[in-house]
C-alpha cells in the first residue's frame, strides 16, 4: 500500500487525484479480465455519467465480502483529472479466490480525455494506512470522455496578507470554466483541510447563486493544506480547488550576549512563526543612519522553525542588528525588532 499512499499524497498537492503506482501486487492477486459497459461518454457541468465496470480476478485470502476498485489512468487528452477510481465493486459470482465483481464508475466532466483501466485494488488497500499495491491490468479497456462546461474553482484571500497570529478569510468561487459565468444555482461544496482534501468531508455547504462562498479560517502557526471540493464522485470528489494564504510571520531574535570583545562571535537565536522550514534567514547590521547590510545568513530549521546566526562586533560601541526573513513560500518578508550588541 506504500505506493497507494503515495498516490493519495500526490493528489493532495495538485489537480490530479493520483498517479498510478508501479510496484507489484500482493503475490497471488491476479486480474484476468476487465469490462466496461461503454467505450465513450459525454458529460457536462457538475454531472456524472455511470459506467458499469466488471472485473474477473483472483484475490486469495481476502474476506468473502471484500470489495474492489478499478483505477483508470489518463492515456490521452488533458483535463483536471489524471486518473479515475471506480466506486466499490461487489462480487456477484464465484469466490474471492476466483470470482467476478461488478460496480459503477462515476465519470465527471472534469475527466475529459481518454482513460485506460490499469489497476485493480481492494477497498481495504484504498483506505488503509499500510497494505499491498494494486494488481496490474494488462491491456485494459479504454474509455473516452468528452467533458464540457467543467467547473473552474478559484480563491481570493480577502485580508491578504494577514499576520500568522490572526485568522484569514478566503472567498471561493465556482463557475462554468467554459463560459466564464456562474452556473446560476447554489452549488453543494465541502471545505476541507489536510487529509480531508483526499476524500472530501461529509459536511457540505452551499455557494450563493453567483458561485461564491466566503469562509474565515482560524489562526494556526502551521496552516494545513486548504481546499474546496465538489462532491459527486465515489470515492473521490469530482473537482478540487486549493488555497494558500499569504501571511506575515513574526521574527524573534535574541543574542546570546549583549556585549562582547571586538571580533568575538556571538550566537543570535530566534524563531519564525508560520511554516518557515528550510527558508533562508539573514542577520543584518546597521551602517550609517539607515542602511542595513547582511553580515551572516542561515536557514530556518524544520519542525522547530528556529534558527541560529552569528554576529561579530566590528568596533567598540553599540552596534544595531536585526534579523531579516525574506519572502518564502506563502510567507511575506518580515524583520525582527532591532537589538544592540556592544563591542568592547
Amino acid at each position: 500500500m506504500k505506493a497507494v499512499r503515495a498516490v493519495l499524497a500526490v493528489s493532495l498537492v495538485g489537480a490530479a487525484f493520483g498517479v498510478a503506482p508501479t510496484a507489484h501486487a500482493e503475490p497471488g492477486d491476479e486480474v484476468t479480465d476487465v469490462r466496461l459497459s461503454r467505450t465513450s461518454v459525454a458529460v457536462s457541468s457538475l454531472n456524472t455519467v455511470p459506467v458499469t465496470v466488471e472485473v474477473d480476478g483472483k484475490f486469495p485470502g481476502e474476506s468473502p465480502d471484500q470489495t474492489l476498485h478499478a483505477i483508470l489512468d489518463r492515456v490521452g487528452g488533458t483535463g483536471h483529472l489524471d486518473d479515475l477510481y471506480s466506486a466499490r465493486l461487489t462480487r456477484y459470482e464465484g469466490t474471492s479466490d476466483n470470482g467476478k465483481w461488478r460496480g459503477v464508475l462515476k465519470v465527471p466532466s472534469t475527466a475529459n480525455g481518454t482513460f485506460q483501466v490499469r489497476y485493480v485494488m481492494t477497498t481495504g488497500e484504498l483506505y488503509a494506512e499500510m497494505g499491498d499495491e494494486p494488481a496490474a491490468v494488462a491491456n485494459g479497456p479504454k474509455l473516452t470522455v468528452t467533458g464540457t462546461n467543467q467547473p473552474r474553482i478559484t480563491v481570493k484571500q480577502l485580508n491578504a496578507p494577514s499576520p500568522v497570529s490572526k485568522p484569514y478569510t478566503f472567498r471561493w468561487s465556482v463557475i462554468n470554466g467554459q463560459t466564464g459565468k456562474p452556473y446560476g444555482t447554489r452549488i453543494r461544496v465541502t471545505l476541507d483541510q489536510d487529509t480531508g482534501c483526499k476524500f472530501g468531508s461529509p459536511s457540505t455547504l452551499l455557494t450563493d447563486t453567483a458561485g461564491y462562498l466566503t469562509h474565515t479560517y482560524a489562526a494556526d502557526n502551521i496552516v494545513p493544506l486548504t481546499c474546496l471540493t465538489i462532491p459527486g464522485g465515489d470515492p473521490f470528489p469530482i473537482a478540487r480547488g486549493w488555497g494558500y494564504p499569504t501571511r506575515i510571520p513574526a521574527v524573534g531574535a535574541t543574542p546570546a550576549r549583549t556585549s562582547a570583545p571586538v571580533g568575538t562571535k556571538v550566537a543570535v537565536n530566534g524563531n519564525v512563526t508560520g511554516s518557515a522550514g528550510a527558508c533562508p534567514i539573514h542577520l543584518q547590521r546597521l551602517y550609517g543612519a539607515s542602511q542595513w547590510r547582511t553580515v551572516n545568513s542561515g536557514q530556518v530549521r524544520h519542525v522547530s522553525y528556529r534558527y541560529t546566526l552569528t554576529a561579530q562586533p566590528a568596533y567598540r560601541g553599540n552596534i544595531p542588528y536585526r534579523v531579516l526573513f525574506p519572502k518564502c513560500h506563502s510567507l511575506t518578508a518580515a524583520t525582527s525588532r532591532t537589538f544592540t550588541i556592544r563591542g568592547t
